[in-house]
Parts: structure tokens; sequence; C-alpha cells
């Protein structure tokens, strides 16, 4: 099959300039960590890229370790690349990480300069690419002296392997100094990835200050609580669910009562916007300016095409809001 990617593509996604750069991120970016691994089924993740670049989805984020096993989905990926989108290159924004194990030793794990500069020229071969737009440091490392990963992240820009360097999971002021630590080597700190949802708040306390202080963007992962914001958990927990594979990161002591509860009382809200929970709680992200994007995961293009229609309806009257914080804090 060959793609033939529509000429109308850019008509209906609207862009939000990331930080003080001048980039520009689609609302909703597609995440490679889950369904794109040497496990899945090719032909069905190409489509899922086919169906993403279409509706406007310009932003692919991958990292090292993604897969299983680790690195097949950024081998997978450049295959794709290279059937699909070699042409349509500069129309992309790729992503990858380094910070998480991905080889055996001292050397294949965290924020040293060895290890993530390693790690991005082996992420350069299997997407088969010169460069990635964005390379981030997946997480601090409390043993290397911030100075060392930020100048790994430095080198690799100035090199010209990467065009941007991006931080994930960094506390609000390790954030700060990694950006001050970035800009003294001539590199702004582009981009902030943190796992925000409305059940793991966690950004709401200093660090979206901190980004916006410093300029950076905000794109953040698991917006459906690994799928407890959507309806697969009203009931429980289905055999075909994340929670049930006992290798998943949601684990089923996460499908609490209390969450299942309060996703309930959520949903009747998001049926009211005539949305389903998972698009509400993508448009909820959204409502705050300081999110450049949310990064989705899906297992088909079908579930993409659900998750764009949360782009629909983002506004949300005082009401709802106050509703939603009353489920949320438990008041």
């Amino acid at each position: 099959m060959i793609y033939n990617p529509l000429k109308e593509r850019y008509e209906k996604m609207n862009y939000r300039r990331c930080g003080k750069s001048g980039i520009l991120l689609p609302e909703i970016s597609l995440g490679l960590w889950h369904n794109f691994g040497g496990v899945d089924v090719f032909e069905n993740f190409r489509k899922i890229l086919w169906k993403a670049f279409d509706a406007g989805i310009t932003h692919f984020d991958l990292a090292n370790n993604y897969g299983p096993p680790p690195g097949s989905a950024e081998e997978n990926f450049g295959i794709i690349m290279k059937k699909d989108f070699v042409s349509l290159r500069d129309e992309l924004i790729i992503s990858t990480k380094a910070g998480w194990e991905m080889w055996p030793g001292p050397y294949g794990n965290f924020g040293s300069r060895k290890y993530l500069l390693a790690s991005l020229d082996q992420s350069l071969k299997r997407m088969q690419l010169e460069y990635v737009d964005i390379f981030y440091s997946h997480r601090p490392d409390p043993d290397t002296p911030l100075e060392e990963t930020m100048g790994a992240l430095a080198q690799a820009v100035h090199q010209g392997k990467a065009l941007y360097a991006g931080i994930s999971s960094y506390p609000a002021e390790t954030t700060r100094e990694a950006a001050g630590i970035l800009k003294s080597m001539g590199v702004n700190c582009l981009i902030h990835q943190p796992v925000y949802s409305m059940f793991n708040r966690w950004v709401e306390n200093g660090l979206l200050d901190a980004l916006e202080d410093t300029g950076m963007g905000c794109i953040p992962f698991s917006p459906l609580a690994q799928g407890l914001l959507t309806n697969k958990y009203l009931k429980g927990i289905p055999e075909d669910s994340r929670a049930f594979k006992p290798t998943g990161f949601l684990k089923m002591e996460d499908v609490t009562e209390q969450r299942i509860l309060k996703a309930g009382k959520l949903d009747k809200i998001a049926s009211g916007r005539n949305q389903t929970l998972a698009e509400m709680a993508i448009a909820w992200l959204l409502k705050d300016q300081r999110i450049t994007s949310v990064l989705v995961g899906v297992s088909s293009a079908a579930q993409l095409d659900d998750n764009l229609k949360a782009l629909e309806n983002l506004a949300f009257s005082e009401d709802e809001l106050k509703q939603i914080e009353s489920i949320l804090t438990g008041e």
C-alpha cells in the first residue's frame, strides 16, 4: 500500500506555541510508548501514523526503550519513515529520549554524558534519521551532576543531532536549574514532558509556574491515567485491559473503588457535554494555555479518532469546572 497524505490535513488541527520558542505543536500529539513494538502488528500501527498525520498531528514522540522489546518502536518507526514519510520529514517534529535502562552495565541508564549521547546515536540509526527535533533527558538522575546531563543535551544540539533539548519528569526546582544551565550553554530548553491527568495533578504544585517563567512548553503524557479516565473500568477490570496484563504499567491495585467511583461521576459530566470521559479528560488538560499539546497513545486508528473528538469541545463552564474539582478533590 502507498500512503498519500490528505491535502487538507492542516485545516482542522489547532497548533499552540511551545513556550517562548518558534515551534508550534498540534493540540494532540502521538506517543509510541505502547502498541508500536516488535510484539505488535506492523500494518496496524502504520495505519495509526497515517491517520495521525492526515488529522494534522505533526509530532511523533518516542524513546530509546519503547517496545517491547526495547528499541523496537524506533526500528518500526524508522521503517515507516522510509516507506511513507521520507519526503515529509520537514513537516514533522520527531522526539526521542534516554534516561531509563536500555542496556546492561553502568553506562546504559540514567543521565551520564556517555549514556545519553551513545543512546542518541543508536536511536538515530534505528529510526534511519540524521537528526531528531527534540532530544529529552527522560528522567532526573540523583547521582549525576545536572551540569553533565544538561551538557550532553547541549552537545547534541550543537552537533546538529537534535534541534531542541527537552526534559521529562523533572520537579519544579530542578527544572528551573536545568533551564538555567542549558541557557548558559547557549541552548534553550524547549519543552517538559510530565505525567499529568485529572488523577495525577502534581504539576500544578509549582511545575507549570516554573515552565511559564522559563519559557518552556508542556506536553503531558498519560492524560487518561493509563485508561482509568475512560469508560473501560467503570464496571471493573476487563480481561483485555492493561490492568489485567501482568506486564502492564497499570496495576490492578491502581484500579481502586474510589477512582472508579470518581470516574463514574466524571463520566456523567462528560455525557452532559456530549463527550466521552476520555474526550473530556483531554479537553480538561487543554483548558490551560500553558499546555502546548497532549500526548496520547492509541492501539487503533479508530481510537485515535475518538481522542481527536476532544478538540471539538474545549470550553468548560464555571459550573462544570467546579463540579469536576469537587469530584477530584472528594469535597
